[in-house]
């Protein structure tokens, strides 16, 4: 059974320093040498938002296992990102009616281990307009199999998460708010230092096949003008032959015991 959960009000805290976000990132800042962006640490995440184009260029957290095993409930509080002005950034009235999901990058279930936490995973700058069966589907299968991964490996991850879009791209909305084309993410084991990396398509209809999704880091910079740290190396012209192996019973069954 589906339970409709009503939005939460809640007060948006100040951005935190750069440095702060230094554990969310143990390789390195992503690098965009891009005109009219803003980065912005927060509790658990820091991203680089494109202020024409109203959504994240990326965003970057690590995943722990214990944080993958979340119990704050999700609360559906979407709210303005008030640090960015006016004509900078995105309204939830920009996705009202437009057909397309206000789809996170720094997923809440992710973020689910801390109260204000998850709040801040609602924040519209964390958000792109993404179709419904993508942001339902397959993009919510790759959410899913890195908290198994994290949980089951019982390893650290650290996640590149963003948008691939052009000139040309769509926009919805009175801000005129950009439809990525694609949408990325890059997976590091900080223990293995594996590298996985997706490039996922923003469309209708596709089927829920990670393995025909992945791709090399390198083209993942080819196609945003993105630089991503990667631990010493790392090949990032290499493709994975396949994803690892994902126990959601195991992920599953200890939230049910952790969080009752």
């Amino acid at each position: 059974m589906l339970v409709s959960v009503p939005a939460i009000a809640w007060d948006q805290k100040p951005n935190l320093p750069i440095e702060h976000c230094k554990d969310q990132t143990p390789f390195g800042l992503p690098s965009l040498p891009k005109a009219n962006t803003t980065m912005e640490c927060h509790t658990a995440y820091i991203l680089q938002h494109d202020n024409v184009a109203k959504i994240p260029a990326w965003v970057a957290y690590t995943l722990t296992p214990p944080h993958a095993v979340g119990c704050v409930a999700r609360t559906n509080a979407f709210t303005t990102d008030k640090i960015l002005p006016q004509g900078s950034r995105s309204e939830s009235s920009d996705y009202a009616g437009s057909g397309f999901d206000q789809g996170h990058l720094a997923p809440d279930g992710d973020m689910s281990w801390d109260a204000q936490v998850e709040y801040e995973s609602f924040l519209m700058s964390n958000m792109s307009p993404q179709y419904p069966n993508c942001n339902r589907g397959i993009w919510k299968s790759l959410e899913t199999n890195v908290r198994a991964w994290s949980f089951g490996m019982n390893h650290s991850f650290t996640v590149y998460a963003g948008n691939i879009y052009g000139a040309n791209s769509k926009t919805i909305g009175e801000n005129k708010v950009v439809v990525p084309e694609k949408l990325f993410k890059i997976i590091i084991d900080d223990e293995t230092e594996d590298v996985l990396a997706f490039i996922i398509p923003n469309v209708e209809q596709q089927p829920i096949d990670l393995p025909s999704r992945l791709t090399s880091v390198l083209e993942v910079e080819k196609q945003t003008g993105i630089t991503f740290p990667v631990p010493a190396g790392t090949d990032k012209s290499a493709v994975a032959k396949t994803i690892w192996p994902a126990d959601f019973k195991k992920l599953t069954d200890t939230k049910r015991q952790t969080c009752k």
